[in-house]
């Protein structure tokens, strides 16, 4: 930040503190109330309920004029809206914004927040809009530093970490390894399912095992959505916070979204958030990961795990040995890397075939058997282990 800048806020905060007797640095959102399907009246009651839970918290509404007693910059539509709204982050006025349908850059996503059904505990849903990596592994990789980011911005400290178990889970889940084991302070958390470990299953999320739930954007979007609505039976948003802040290297935007079917309970909750990242300056945080990370070069580990082929002698196609009943089971291999595991095991004589279990793919091999076969995957540089539980 320039020096010009620090002295600005300073003396922003000078003249606040004169005008409203309230000393400490100031705490402004900014709330757009324009293009909701349940119409300005919600989203104004949200930030009427939000003052009411935090006297001392300043929401500026950004739309037409009201009569809400709320301090109102005026715009008669959307693009108005983000206009000034971006106007007034960039100039101080205000610290974070909360908004619906707004565009990040690519390389920004969005991280939700929402209560686990089944026991009420927040989890972070990483990520529910925006595009982290045109790549699905990378981008979920990213979304996975994001939500750390999310959830320290809240408070927690060292947030635990899951991934959910969808196409390239496997892959992320190695990755994230490597990162740790270069020093990057990732913790992982654990389903609670019998097999556990740090891949995540639907019961995870009904329970939030996790802090942090790792997934791809459109998964995580439609999550949201369900979490945030199932008790109205879609039509209306009625628990969470929405679906949170864009995080991206180097963008220190607080912009956060809702949806357009939020209600006001999710109004209030995408405000509260909000004002966590205010108070916990979600951007000392992010920039101070994204170091962390740069300096273990995390950039071109993911491309060196992406662009690396499997051995020739993996890879290469190899002849079935004859066909045996395969009752064992070896789940954890990457679907992307599910034929290449199933040629390595022929290669060494063995019969296996590729199949789809409840935990996601899987490789079948003679149960007694299945002890060498998982050496042999590992000796190859697959990650697996044995049994596969519904």
């Amino acid at each position: 930040m320039s020096i010009n800048k620090v002295i600005s806020e300073t003396f922003l905060e000078i003249a606040s503190a004169l005008e409203t007797g309230k000393f400490g640095k100031k705490r402004s959102v900014g709330l757009t109330v324009l293009g909701s399907e349940h119409g300005t009246d919600t989203l104004i009651k949200g930030a009427k309920e939000a003052l009411r839970m935090d006297p001392d918290l300043e929401i500026i509404l950004i739309g037409p004029s009201n009569e809400s007693g709320i301090e109102t910059i005026v715009a008669e539509t959307e693009d108005d809206a983000h206009r000034a709204m971006e106007e007034a982050l960039d100039s101080g006025k205000i610290q974070a914004a909360v908004t619906m349908h707004y565009n990040f850059p690519i390389g920004v996503s969005t991280v939700g927040r929402v209560i686990a059904p089944g026991t009420g505990r927040e989890i972070f849903l990483a990520t529910t809009t925006g595009t982290s990596a045109l790549n699905r592994v990378e981008a979920m990789v990213k979304n996975a530093v994001y939500g750390i980011i999310a959830a320290q911005a809240c408070g927690i400290e060292k947030p635990t970490v899951g991934i959910l178990n969808v196409d390239g889970a496997r892959t992320v889940e190695k990755i994230l390894m490597a990162l740790q084991s270069k020093g990057f302070p990732i913790r992982f958390g654990e389903s609670v399912r019998r097999d556990g470990g740090c891949v995540l299953r639907g019961n995870d999320l009904l329970q939030g095992t996790v802090d942090v739930v790792v997934t791809d954007t459109l998964t995580g979007n439609i999550l949201m959505k369900t979490l945030s609505a199932f008790t109205s039976g879609g039509s209306y948003e009625s628990v969470g916070y929405g679906y949170g802040p864009g995080i991206g290297e180097g963008y220190h935007r607080n912009i956060l979204i809702l949806s357009r079917a939020s209600g006001v309970p999710v109004v209030k909750g995408a405000l509260k958030y909000a004002d966590d990242l205010i108070r916990n300056n979600m951007k000392e945080i992010s920039d101070d990961i994204f170091e962390k990370l740069n300096r273990i070069r995390w950039k071109q580990l993911i491309e060196e795990t992406l662009g690396k082929n499997v051995s020739k002698e993996t890879s290469s196609e190899s002849v079935a040995p004859e066909k045996v009943v395969v009752t064992g089971t070896i789940a954890g291999i990457d679907i992307m890397e599910l034929e290449d595991a199933v040629n390595a095991l022929w290669r060494k004589g063995i019969y296996a075939e590729s199949g789809m279990g409840c935990t996601g793919p899987i490789v079948m091999v003679p149960e007694s058997k299945l002890k060498v076969c998982v050496d042999i995957l590992s000796e190859a540089g697959f990650s697996g282990s044995s049994g596969d539980i519904c």
